[in-house]
């Protein structure tokens, strides 16, 4: 499939900036069933520092933000062909050694309710990829998806006790309850292409678990899938804060508002 993206993020501020940084992750990877055919990334009212490749091999943008600035637009776009590989990314690579992936992070941490979690799921399975399949559906069943219920800053513990919450949620709690099983486990932000919509108000986010034999492989809690031609990946991380399309920090720039406009398409 090939799929069409344009993401424009716009920050306004009620106060001019003084100074500030911004970390760009918004460069799809040339790995896992996908090839990039054409990607750019545009600022206004800032400028690109420098670009590298991080320990994920996710491909980060350094942008300064130009003192007085009111109004910061990132703007990206272009076109990915997918293919089916049954949610199977394939071996790890990357300058982060695997045994990294079992580390636990503030958002992903095992607590009680993870614990219980995996308790619940059992050990009754013929294989890895079925007994994490089981997994996924049980944290979709045990935390429904609804908007407006967490944050960016919500964990795995705080969403399983809500019993609400949306696909970094969902993200969180596959990779903390993997990583409590022994699995290396992984958060990825990226696109999804809806049925039913072109325009959309956020990107997507899933986990990817590593498997004996098969390397990382992808689940989707929030749709109950695994990864199909529909989905882009765009970066990889511990968490949410080591894969987030935009991250920094400003000085100045009081009252600062975000408006999204993105667009996926076949």
């Amino acid at each position: 499939m090939r799929v069409k993206v344009r993401h424009s993020t716009e920050y306004h501020y009620g106060q001019a900036v003084s100074r500030g940084l911004q970390k760009i992750r918004l460069t799809p990877k040339h790995s896992g069933g996908q090839e990039v055919l054409s990607w750019r990334t545009e600022i206004e009212g800032g400028r690109k520092e420098v670009a590298y490749t991080d320990q994920h091999n996710n491909l980060v943008e350094l942008l300064s933000i130009e003192p007085g600035s009111r109004t910061v637009t990132i703007l990206c776009e272009g076109e990915v062909d997918t293919s089916d590989t049954a949610g199977v990314i394939g071996q790890h690579g990357g300058f982060a050694p695997l045994w990294y992936f079992q580390r636990a992070t503030p958002q992903t941490r095992p607590g009680p309710r993870v614990r219980q979690l995996v308790r619940d799921l059992g050990k009754d399975f013929d294989d890895d990829p079925s007994r994490l399949h089981a997994l996924s559906a049980l944290i979709l069943k045990t935390v429904g998806y609804e908007t407006g219920t967490t944050d960016f800053s919500t964990t795995a513990e705080q969403a399983i006790e809500t019993g609400r919450g949306v696909c970094q949620d969902h993200a969180h709690i596959m990779i903390a309850a993997a990583r409590l099983m022994g699995y290396p486990a992984r958060y990825v932000s990226g696109y999804l292409v809806m049925d039913d919509r072109v325009d959309q108000d956020a990107g997507h986010a899933w986990a990817e678990v590593h498997v004996e034999g098969l390397g990382w492989v992808g689940f989707d809690v929030s749709n109950g899938v695994s990864p199909d031609p529909r989905y882009v990946r765009v970066a990889t991380g511990l968490d949410y804060g080591e894969a987030a399309p935009i991250s920094g920090i400003v000085y100045g720039g009081r009252n600062e508002s975000m408006v999204v406009q993105l667009q996926v398409q076949q």
